[in-house]
């Protein structure tokens, strides 16, 4: 039996192994003789019942040393995808006290050392057998909405290995495809350019990204997880990618709260609890699309499925007054150059209720923050006027916004106390016309400080 040379031990790996049936971890070493390239250890799942991986970038002539943690004499044994329960005997092993060494001559073959009372699962592959050229990475010809194809030609085939039960697992080379693409940032209210990398498990002719790229961008691909530690890493580019596939978010602003029923606001409140309630409701709708939307269209119709369109408006943006009674359903529809490709934003619903007027007849202008205004209470009014009379005809006072209302002065004067009258004119965004006339009581009031005028 020939001695081992241990000066001629090129560099080595560690791997953590855990013996079948003991739950310690325990440090096995195993160190590679005549390896051209650091071998590159690889933990898999605790589910394979592999100890470890190792990936040689050649075996040829590579030797493999083995450490046994006390003086026992160790077995080799090979397996290969039948799994671990179908082994033979390894022959070759060169002992010398605690240390054994093989010499590797099969390709991507399992192998398991028993050490007294602790066996170790290692499978070895040689990446030599599958070599990466990348060649060339573009963007498919054909090209759909839904998702980005890309034509990647060169080799690097899947890497296998096989469990301890035989069953056929996948090494990953960690390919990473990168480009650019849209994310949506709700706080700007924008999309932002982001870098994106996918990790591809190994080379195949064609890859399908979804969700699609949607910003124009170039594709990298580079690799091997395996190059890269052996500092041999490849590198492609394609041209640069024109998206088809769009996307877009949406917005809708109302200008104010028309429901709001706190006690500042004489306004009927609404039932509706989303956007809407008293006409006129303004609304600004706002779209923010990807780069490929170039048509641009906003639907209203009165049913959901949008079956009956109303209006169509071809701008990004655009504010609307909504006046009628009823309920409008709005959405957005962004296309790109051909229309092939369209993205439906969310749909809004505007509900404006019907008109309503009510009439106060009574109110006391002393200062005491309690009814010292006399104001309507109305919903959905389009167009109001109001004029208020003393009792011998004069017009004491006029305005026409319906949240306004007559504090009970004349010529800056709180006017006497007594029966004065108002006339009305409206319309309601249901097309109900009003005209009202009555009479207004100022209750007599103790305490004031307002001095009063005759009328």
């Amino acid at each position: 039996m020939s001695k081992l040379n241990y000066k001629t031990i090129l560099p080595f790996c560690l791997c953590l192994f855990s013996g079948s049936g003991d739950a310690d971890i325990i440090a096995a070493e195993l160190k590679f003789d005549n390896n051209t390239l650091p071998v590159i250890p690889v933990i898999p799942e605790k589910s394979t019942g592999i100890d470890c991986l190792y990936v040689c970038n050649d075996i040829n002539g590579v030797t493999i040393l083995y450490t046994s943690e006390g003086n026992n004499k160790v077995n080799w044994y090979r397996f290969s995808n039948m799994g671990a329960a179908f082994n033979e005997p390894v022959n070759n092993v060169i002992y010398e006290g605690n240390k054994s060494s093989i010499q590797l001559q099969k390709n991507d073959t399992g192998f398991f050392v028993e050490d007294g009372e602790k066996t170790y699962y290692f499978w070895i592959i040689d990446y030599s057998k599958y070599p990466l050229n990348l060649l060339s990475i573009s963007p498919s010809e054909e090209q759909d909405c839904n998702s980005t194809n890309i034509d990647i030609s060169g080799s690097g085939e899947a890497i296998h290995y096989y469990t301890i039960n035989g069953r056929q697992e996948t090494l990953s080379r960690d390919l990473r495809l990168s480009y650019l693409n849209l994310e949506w940032d709700a706080d700007a209210t924008n999309f932002m350019q982001i870098k994106t990398d996918k990790i591809l498990p190994y080379i195949s002719s064609s890859v399908i990204l979804t969700p699609p790229v949607y910003s124009a961008t170039t594709f990298t691909l580079t690799g091997d997880r395996f190059l890269e530690e052996w500092k041999q890493t490849q590198s492609v580019e394609s041209s640069v990618f024109t998206p088809i596939a769009v996307t877009a978010e949406t917005e809708a602003i109302q200008s104010s709260d028309n429901n709001d029923d706190n006690d500042s606001s004489n306004m009927i409140p609404s039932d509706n609890d989303g956007m809407g309630g008293s006409a006129p409701v303004e609304i600004s709708f706002r779209s923010y699309p990807s780069d490929a939307v170039i048509h641009h269209e906003w639907q209203m119709s009165t049913d959901e499925q949008f079956d009956n369109i109303t209006y169509r408006i071809n701008e990004q943006d655009f504010d609307y007054t909504f006046n009628d009674e009823g309920t409008t359903y709005i959405r957005y529809i962004g296309s790109n150059s051909d229309g092939s490709c369209e993205s439906i934003g969310e749909t809004y619903t505007v509900n404006v209720g019907a008109s309503e007027l009510q009439i106060p007849n009574a109110f006391s202008p002393n200062d005491d923050g309690i009814n010292d205004e006399w104001k309507v209470s109305y919903r959905s009014l389009l167009d109001f006027h109001c004029w208020i009379f003393d009792r011998h005809g004069h017009r004491l006072y006029e305005f026409t916004d319906p949240s306004q209302g007559w504090d009970g002065k004349h010529n800056g004067k709180v006017v006497s106390p007594g029966v004065y009258y108002y006339v009305i004119t409206a319309t309601g965004s249901d097309g109900k016309r009003y005209k009202k006339s009555g009479d207004i009581n100022i209750i007599r009031y103790k305490g004031g400080k307002s001095s009063s005028s005759d009328d």
